[in-house]
């Protein structure tokens, strides 16, 4: 999603864990609680434990999300110079079992997620 601001700025305004509900709905559901190194949101699917990296000086937002079961689902985010302004780019991994249906519809969320952030950041 290309946004229309600096990319280290836009980085500093979004890489927070406390932000990604605000934009995030595929993510959480609810505000999210630190609970030690993760944190504990409501999701779409019921409670879910998400991972962050750390704040960083390459964009890196990676985040990891257990949705109760142990197995932890990789979520590559990224915030990249693209001239003046800045992409963020979302890797969506086909998980095992899913269906195209199923995977479509993920897409879909992805993209509205990454709309509303784009409103959000530049209004």
């Amino acid at each position: 999603m290309s946004i229309n601001q600096e990319w280290r700025a836009l980085y500093e305004k979004i890489w927070r864990p406390e932000f990604f509900p605000e934009w995030a709905s595929g993510l959480a559901e609810s505000a999210l609680r630190q609970d030690g190194d993760s944190w504990l949101a409501d999701g779409a699917e019921g409670p879910v434990r998400i991972r962050f990296t750390p704040h960083n000086d390459l964009g890196v937002m990676d985040h990891y999300v257990d949705l109760g079961g142990g197995e932890e689902v990789h979520v590559p985010l990224r915030v990249v110079q693209n001239s003046e302004g800045a992409e963020v780019m979302l890797t969506l991994f086909r998980q095992p079992g899913m269906d195209d249906e199923r995977f479509a519809a993920d897409i879909k969320w992805v993209n509205r997620d990454l709309k509303s952030l784009k409103r959000l950041v530049e209004a």
